[in-house]
């Protein structure tokens, strides 16, 4: 039933609390008009004042919103002499609860009852649309009531008094099982009621510190990404960190990256969570999908429960709840997806959340588009400088070894011992062959990647030829098996960006004189299938300890992404020195 004026002992009506605290007026005003109102009132609740007033310091203690709302739900149990608490959050659609906050419910019983409620049915939906005091006997005499869930303690007196913050619905303060078995009067109604109006007002405070936290978070992790992005780290890198900043600030399960996939549609590139997720790697959302379609259009998806909306890919749906999806624009260019989903149950993303959330995704696109023009520049820079080898190798080495060859053959016609007319062609000989090399050096340095053929050999040796001008040596090279006609695509690519990984971390940290790389196309894998194993042998200063290991992070995700391992080994230098990277996946 909704609560009437009430009257004390004596007859005069007890007032209640101004219009002010569901009006437009200050609310420390309405508490303190509340609070005042009680002055010329019965003995018993005089004596209640103070009580009153200790309950009102207590819960304009603190500015956390979560332990605020502890706070105010213990301190409300105290004030009424109630067994229960709880306050029902309304959610921002105003149909809802978004959040349920309990007092005197253990840790026991509330796994046993499992989902809280939702506001969507019952005695609680209803003071939701109807935000009105109550005050029940037995509230599971109402009409309203819909029953309790399995493992809910039992519950007959019940109070409800909504709480406004600057005017508007917060929610609403529930109060059950007066202790003694009494019923809640009008007293308890009424102190609760002038509670519920500084429980307001501390909430809109807890609400303001919130959200300025809240920002200052985003804006740290967008600097955070920003610095990391342009700190000259490798690409799958980059998107490891964006990942794992989104799902750090967005309080998600994971932190998923999508770029466009070559056959249309949004393929996951990157994935950070602490559970074990890498497969998910390599998953694609088709383009056909409507979640694909309007994320490659620029626009945001926010899902309400992934696991019951059709248009999520499979893979993700069965997995989280919440979700959002932004996508990853800047300048009119989408250069993937940002996707942060929560775990079955967990609460909805809010609207402050949603809108930090995309300024980040916009913040991280920027960082990428320059990040990748910082290695464009950078890219640039080593062609120009190959250009410029090429250039002295043609113009300088070659005319000096074949003016040498032309020396050594007048030298060769002169003499008359055998002997030495032999040594001096087999050294002519010897630079022909150096001059050929050579040529082929300067054609592979003038070679653009756009020029490069499609198999994989040549793309493998592309990738050692280019490995050769920072390393100031030349890998040495070997194929078994026939790697052209046996290797698939898709594995293909892995190992191409494998062997770039493995000879990156070579010229950064092994400090090698000798690098050796094996592309073998007739490995038997442990299940029994073919597969194909890339080896990258060296002989540096080895894996220090206690150092970084995101480059062989990065090998073993891309590996285990197709059904494959990654490990690390001795090297080829003496007794073992060096490091042995070895990369196998299905071909």
């Amino acid at each position: 039933m909704t609560v009437p004026e009430p009257k004390d002992a004596q007859g005069p009506r007890v007032p209640s609390p101004p219009a002010a605290a569901a009006g437009g007026k200050d609310p420390l005003d309405a508490a303190t008009a509340a609070t005042r109102s009680l002055q010329g009132l019965s003995t018993e609740l005089t004596a209640r004042v103070p009580q009153l007033l200790e309950a009102m310091r207590s819960v304009g203690t603190g500015l956390e919103l979560h332990s605020t709302l502890d706070r105010i739900c213990e301190t409300a149990a105290e004030l009424a002499d109630a067994r229960y608490a709880a306050i029902g959050v309304v959610d921002e659609e105003g149909d809802g609860l978004s959040d349920f906050v309990t007092h005197g419910v253990g840790e026991e019983t509330a796994r046993l009852i499992g989902r809280r409620p939702d506001g969507h049915r019952g005695l609680l939906g209803a003071l939701i649309h109807d935000p009105a005091p109550v005050r029940l006997a037995d509230l599971t005499s109402d009409p309203r009531f819909a029953g309790f869930p399995p493992g809910h303690p039992a519950m007959r007196t019940f109070l409800g008094v909504p709480i406004r913050v600057q005017g508007e619905i917060f929610g609403n303060l529930y109060l059950a099982e007066k202790n003694g078995g009494g019923e809640f009067n009008d007293y308890d109604l009424h102190m609760v009621r002038v509670l519920a109006t500084e429980a307001g007002i501390a909430i809109g405070n807890a609400r303001l510190y919130e959200a300025a936290r809240q920002r200052e978070r985003w804006i740290d992790g967008s600097v955070a990404v920003t610095t990391a992005l342009l700190s000259g780290q490798d690409a799958d890198e980059a998107l490891s960190v964006v990942a794992e900043q989104a799902r750090r600030l967005a309080d998600a399960d994971a932190g998923i990256v999508m770029l466009p996939a070559g056959e249309g549609g949004l393929e996951i590139a990157a994935v950070a969570s602490d559970q074990p997720v890498t497969a998910l790697l390599g998953m694609v959302l088709p383009a056909q999908s409507p979640v694909a379609a309007s994320l490659l259009a620029g626009e945001p998806v926010f899902i309400t429960d992934a696991s019951a909306d059709p248009r999520v890919a499979t893979g993700l749906s069965e997995r989280y709840g919440p979700s959002m999806m932004l996508p990853l624009h800047s300048g009119g260019r989408v250069l993937g997806a940002l996707v942060t989903p929560r775990r079955h149950g967990a609460r909805q993303f809010s609207e402050a959340e949603r809108t930090l959330a995309t300024q980040f995704a916009s913040q991280a696109a920027l960082a990428l588009i320059m990040a990748e023009a910082q290695r464009d520049r950078e890219r640039l820079a080593v062609y120009e400088d190959r250009d410029r080898i090429a250039r002295d190798l043609h113009d300088l080495v070659i005319q000096r070894l074949f003016a040498t060859g032309m020396m050594l053959e007048g030298a060769q016609r002169k003499s008359v011992v055998p002997a030495v007319q032999d040594g001096v062609g087999k050294a002519v000989d010897e630079l022909d062959v150096t001059i050929q090399e050579i040529r082929t050096a300067i054609f592979a340095l003038q070679q653009g990647p756009a020029e490069a053929p499609s198999g994989l050999r040549t793309r493998v040796l592309r990738e050692i030829n280019m490995a050769a001008v920072p390393l100031g040596f030349r890998p040495g090279h070997r194929f078994v098996g026939p790697v052209d006609s046996t290797v698939g695509e898709l594995t293909g690519k892995n190992l191409i960006a494998a062997l770039r990984e493995a000879l990156s971390n070579a010229f950064r940290h092994a400090d090698a004189s000798r690098i050796e790389v094996v592309v073998d196309a007739t490995v038997t894998l442990p299940d029994g299938s073919g597969g194909v194993r890339l080896t990258v042998a060296d002989d540096g200063v080895g894996i220090p300890a206690g150092g970084r290991r995101s480059g062989l992070r990065n090998l073993a995700r891309r590996a285990e992404s197709l059904g494959g391992s990654s490990v690390c080994g001795p090297g080829i230098g003496e007794g073992g020195q060096g490091t042995t990277v070895s990369w196998e996946a299905p071909r």
